[in-house]
């Protein structure tokens, strides 16, 4: 479901800015290649501490884990340089099965280049399946924080229980992030980031009354500018701790590159001048995240959806609802059918494109998994956007996959036909925690449920909500949308082979970094049985 013309336009406009990007063809050579002494510098001297941006983990593998840091001595410097020359170092890492490393199991060196900002990406192998590790890097006399992860169990091999939590929308200046305080404690398996790990277009916030923090400079738009802003999130204690106690999945949202953005169109902006920003900014993101070589951006394209499996227990297809996508629309002046304005309705619309609809669906068809997660930033469900709450009008606008519904369509006759078993959605983007059915047919409230969509509010963004709100399976013209609610917060899910747990952690307020959190609802699915209660 894509339109052909449209995309050979958008792929020979980035072929031509493939040579605008930070990172050309010898930055991916340099990003590939192992260590080298001749050129790394042995004994390197740092005017301060090196590993300020801590360290993480990332896609695990039953056989390895990405370990990822990166050296910044000043990483809030205007060059985006971290306060580092453009020299490469070098760079150890350990891995040992216990956190004291008197039993050390992996070991290496790497290169910390210029071109990738310092940043190192250790695809480490050899490792044991479902197994927890301990892992640190070193450079020069430095040594970095120590950081847990866990390998994903052997292909197929049976699992008792798996424990994750998802997170989106953490804006720095609107509020602290006292919610990944709670997660070190969780003893989780995985995290998933679904989007917006930062706020690139938006200002400092010192003009701002409400903010609690600042940005160190302006909106980002150059490589530079979005190294810095990367540098301001990842001096958050608690997110470092959280990255430095579990491994994460990540995708992006709009927020990483620029709000509301759509393939290559974006406001505001030319094409051409706004692909040259989207280079930039998918560089800055491979740079602070834990992810395979395979991510490593080619100008402003990248590949970013991927699968990650954990025995037979649950498989998370990661999306990308961004890099794709038809434009969004605003249904302005269009006449509407059963609900939806024409444009939303149009068959050759897509929010996946042809080749990740592919994807996705060859893997749902062919998982052996029992519950089968799309890991994706913007609601799915179908949501009622009528002003007037006793008239039912789902206009089919904006940003959601309700401005696409035919490829939301063949999702859902796909997930009905082959009965993939326990289809799930998580979802981030919207700053409020919510729970929807997933209907056959959301216009027929007795239609068959395929399938459940736990949202989950934001970290910080959108600061404490003026009116904390709750609501359960009141939507009049929303009978699928069973839960409501505005606090901020993250959601933590206990999946065993009998039932998927939902648990909505919020913090009492954003203004304190040390805010308590509780959970204030939970929802459970049972193995076979698609639709979530209320525990």
């Amino acid at each position: 479901m894509t339109l052909q013309g449209n995309w050979d336009r958008t792929t020979l406009t980035r072929r031509r800015l493939l040579g605008w990007a930070g990172m050309g063809a010898g930055g991916l050579a340099v990003a590939a290649s192992g260590y080298s002494p001749a050129r790394a510098s042995a004994r390197p001297f740092f005017a301060d501490y090196p590993f300020t941006l801590g360290v993480a983990s990332g896609d695990p593998l039953p056989d390895g884990v990405v370990l990822w840091t990166r050296l910044a001595p000043d990483p809030l410097a205007p060059d985006g340089n971290g306060g580092l020359p453009p020299e490469t170092y070098g760079v150890r890492f350990e891995v040992a099965e216990d956190e004291r490393f008197s039993r050390v199991v992996r070991r290496g060196a790497v290169e910390a280049t210029p071109e990738l900002a310092h940043s190192v990406h250790v695809e480490v192998q050899g490792l044991g399946p479902g197994r927890e590790y301990f892992y640190r890097f070193k450079a020069g006399p430095e040594i970095s924080p120590v950081g847990r992860t866990k390998t994903a169990p052997a292909l197929g091999a049976a699992v008792d229980r798996f424990a994750a939590a998802f997170a989106s929308s953490q804006h720095y200046i609107t509020g602290f992030y006292a919610a990944y305080r709670d997660m070190p404690a969780q003893e989780l398996d995985l995290v998933v980031h679904l989007g917006d790990y930062i706020y690139a277009d938006a200002s400092g916030g010192r003009d701002d009354p409400d903010a609690v923090r600042f940005h160190s400079g302006p909106r980002a738009t150059t490589l530079e500018e979005y190294r810095v802003r990367y540098g301001d999130y990842k001096t958050d204690a608690d997110l470092r701790a959280a990255h430095a106690a579990a491994a994460f999945v990540v995708t992006f949202d709009d927020h990483e590159v620029k709000n509301g953005w759509a393939d290559e169109s974006a406001r505001n902006t030319t094409p051409e001048a706004f692909l040259r920003q989207r280079a930039a900014a998918f560089q800055a993101y491979y740079e602070h995240m834990p992810l395979r070589r395979t991510s490593i951006p080619r100008g402003p394209d990248m590949q970013l959806y991927r699968r990650i499996s954990f025995g037979d227990m649950v498989e998370f297809n990661v999306l990308d609802t961004r890099q794709y996508r038809d434009r969004q629309t605003d249904c302005s002046g269009e006449e509407t059918a059963n609900g939806y304005c024409a444009s939303a309705t149009d068959p050759g619309r897509t929010i996946l494109g042809e080749e990740q609809e592919r994807w996705l669906l060859d893997g749902l068809g062919s998982s052996t998994a029992r519950w089968n997660v799309l890991a994706q930033q913007i609601i799915f469900a179908q949501k009622d956007n009528a002003a007037n709450p006793d008239k039912q009008e789902y206009v089919g606008g904006g940003d959601q996959w309700d401005g696409y519904k035919a490829d939301r369509d063949t999702v859902l006759e796909f997930v009905q036909a082959r009965r993939p078993s326990n289809p799930m959605v998580i979802t981030g983007d919207i700053h409020t925690n919510n729970v929807y059915d997933l209907k056959a047919d959301f216009s027929d409230p007795d239609s068959e449920t395929l399938g459940s969509e736990f949202v989950g509010t934001s970290i910080s963004s959108g600061g404490d909500p003026g009116n904390p709100t709750t609501t359960d399976g009141d939507r009049t013209n929303d009978p699928h949308h069973l839960f409501f609610n505005n606090n901020r917060g993250y959601v933590r899910c206990t999946l065993t082979p009998e039932r998927w747990q939902t648990d909505f952690r919020i913090v009492t307020t954003v203004l304190a970094p040390e805010a308590p959190v509780s959970t204030l609802a939970t929802f459970v699915v049972e193995d076979g049985q698609p639709g979530a209660k209320r525990a």
